[in-house]
């Protein structure tokens, strides 16, 4: 690796730790490429080849798993929504259903026995929500089982 792949790293890296720390605040691509020292344009194409996916998805992915706690926790849906920087419900929903397979009220209202058993670092890496390794729907609007599920089942055997 060469010095300047590895600035490059560190500057995507001070990107997706703002998304991190500031995913409940309104953030867009020319500010998060403004941390990375880049062009929006250029910082999309470099966040998605280093990290799968693009500087929106991953904090959309953030928005939701930070929900999905708080939902664990029985939060309402439009207050969790709110709670982590979503504006619109509805695009809220079709993401959370998009990602977990479930809607957030199914979500909410299901045990989440499995989940509080599980020390909280297995807890946050099994329930992540992810598209990669996903594989698509059989017919359109099926929805696969999600990690969620997955994990669920293998904590309840």
């Amino acid at each position: 690796m060469t010095p300047e792949d590895i600035a490059r790293l560190t500057y995507l890296r001070r990107a997706r730790d703002l998304i991190d720390r500031e995913y409940a605040k309104p953030l867009d691509v020319p500010t998060m490429a403004n941390h990375a020292f880049m062009s929006p344009a250029h910082f999309s194409r470099q966040f998605r080849a280093v990290y799968g996916e693009t500087p929106y998805n991953y904090l959309m992915t953030r928005r939701i798993e930070r929900a999905m706690a708080l939902l664990r926790g029985g939060m309402s849906v439009t207050d969790a929504c709110m709670e982590v920087g979503c504006t619109s419900l509805g695009s809220f929903s079709s993401r959370f259903t998009e990602l977990v397979g479930l809607t957030p009220s199914t979500y909410r209202a299901r045990e989440h026995l499995a989940v509080a058993a599980m020390p909280a670092c297995v807890a946050k890496i099994r329930t992540r929500p992810s598209r990669k390794g996903q594989p698509a729907p059989e017919k359109p609007g099926q929805n696969e089982p999600s990690r969620i599920r997955e994990a669920l089942v293998v904590a309840a055997d």
